[in-house]
Formats: structure tokens, sequence, C-alpha cells
């Protein structure tokens, strides 16, 4: 581990993990956000990466786009209860307006991608556009456009990961395949697990092992971190010396 990165970790731990939008803080599994999709439609591996290429394409486009439109109607940080009333529905319709508009965009890619197969998404493919996962920084103050490319990445990453991992234990509990390859000679382990049921009950499991695995890591972090900071500095004592 470097020293910047120790220092980083140990001055605030939280603030270092709230960054990591992959694991440590990943937006479905820390902050319940975009459950709908991954619930209802992630029942396959095919399913889990058609959703996943909409939300590639769609969530930090929208995010940029919603940036430079968005500073039309700036919000402050600590805004008073006036300023909310006023600015918020107009960000909520820049938000979502934009994301709407990328959807018409990114829409014959898909489609060319995928084909008639993308008919299986059903309404919860356009519904995108209103996912907070992608409109949710209507009502948070002014970001900078690389904040807003970084972010948008990190979170897009974040919730591609978790639309796999759930779709492709889904399909293998379900049918006993993994992509259409049979892995378990098609033994149907839990026939439940194709169903929204079985979602979100397999959500919850791997919710709370992904979180248990996040608090052995966040406390692994730390206790490197903090090591490192003393190597280092009984090296610069013994350089002096």
């Amino acid at each position: 581990m470097k020293q910047s990165k120790a220092e980083v970790i140990l001055r605030d731990p939280g603030k270092y993990a709230h960054h990591d939008r992959i694991f440590l803080n990943n937006p479905v599994i820390m902050q319940g956000m975009g459950l709908a999709p991954v619930v209802v439609l992630a029942t396959s591996g095919r399913n889990a990466l058609m959703l996943a290429a909409a939300v590639a394409l769609l969530l930090t486009p929208s995010r940029v786009l919603s940036y430079l439109l968005s500073k039309l109607v700036p919000l402050e940080e600590h805004a008073s209860e006036e300023e909310l009333r006023a600015k918020l529905l107009p960000r909520g319709l820049i938000y979502s307006g934009t994301a709407a508009v990328v959807y018409f965009l990114v829409y014959p890619l898909l489609r060319n991608l995928f084909g008639t197969e993308l008919l299986t998404l059903g309404i919860y493919l356009p519904m995108l556009v209103l996912e907070p996962l992608i409109i949710y920084r209507y009502g948070r103050v002014q970001e900078t456009l690389p904040k807003a490319i970084s972010k948008g990445l990190r979170v897009t990453v974040g919730y591609v990961v978790v639309l796999l991992v759930v779709g492709c234990i889904r399909e293998w509990l379900a049918t006993g395949t993994v992509f259409g390859f049979a892995v378990t000679a098609n033994t149907a382990l839990l026939p439940l697990a194709s169903m929204p049921a079985g979602g979100f009950i397999l959500l919850g499991v791997v919710s709370a092992v992904w979180r248990a695995l996040a608090a052995w890591y966040r406390t692994f972090l730390a206790t490197e971190a903090r090591n490192q900071v003393i190597v280092n500095h009984q090296k610069e004592a013994r350089g002096k010396l």
C-alpha cells in the first residue's frame, strides 16, 4: 500500500469507503438503489447483461448532460426551504428529461446488440430514465464535471457487478445453467429464484454476505494503513540517524 493511500484511509476511513462505489459503498448493496431491475429482471446472465449494457450507456452520459443543463438552475449548499421549493422541480425535470433523451439515442444501439431479446425487459427498460440510480443527483449540490464523469463510471461499474452476480446466481439456481451453459446438469436447485420473490430473497442473502465482507475489508484496510504509516515513520527516523 502506498503511503499517500494509507494516510487518506487513516485520515477519514468513512470518506475513503464512500468513494468506493464498487465494493465498499455499492449503490445497490449499501444504498438500496436500483432494486426493481435487479429483483424483477435480472433472472439470468443474459438479462443481466442487457440491463448492464443499458445502464452503462445511460448513466454517465445522462449525468454529464444533466450537469451541463442543471447549471441553469444551480442548487447551493444549505439551500433555504424557499430555494428548494423553487428549484427542485425544474432540476428534477432536467435530470429525468435528459435521461429520456439519452435513452432515445441509445435504444437503437441496444436493439442492434440484442435484437428482439430486448423486449423481455418490458416496461422496466424505459423506466430506467426515472431510476433514482440515474437521476438522484437532482436534489444535490452542483457537482463538477470531472466528478460527474468519475462518479458516474464508478456507480455504473458497481451496479453492473451486482446485476451480473445476481443474474448468474439466479439462472444457476433456477435452471442449472449460466449464460445458457449447463453447470449442474440442468438441475433446478431453486426454481423460485426465477421469480421476484426469489430475487428478493437472493439479493438479501447476497447483501448480507457482501456487507460482512465489506466490514472485514474496511477493518483490514485500516490495519494495513496504520502499519504502513508506522513502517514509513520508522524508516524516516532511521534515515535521520
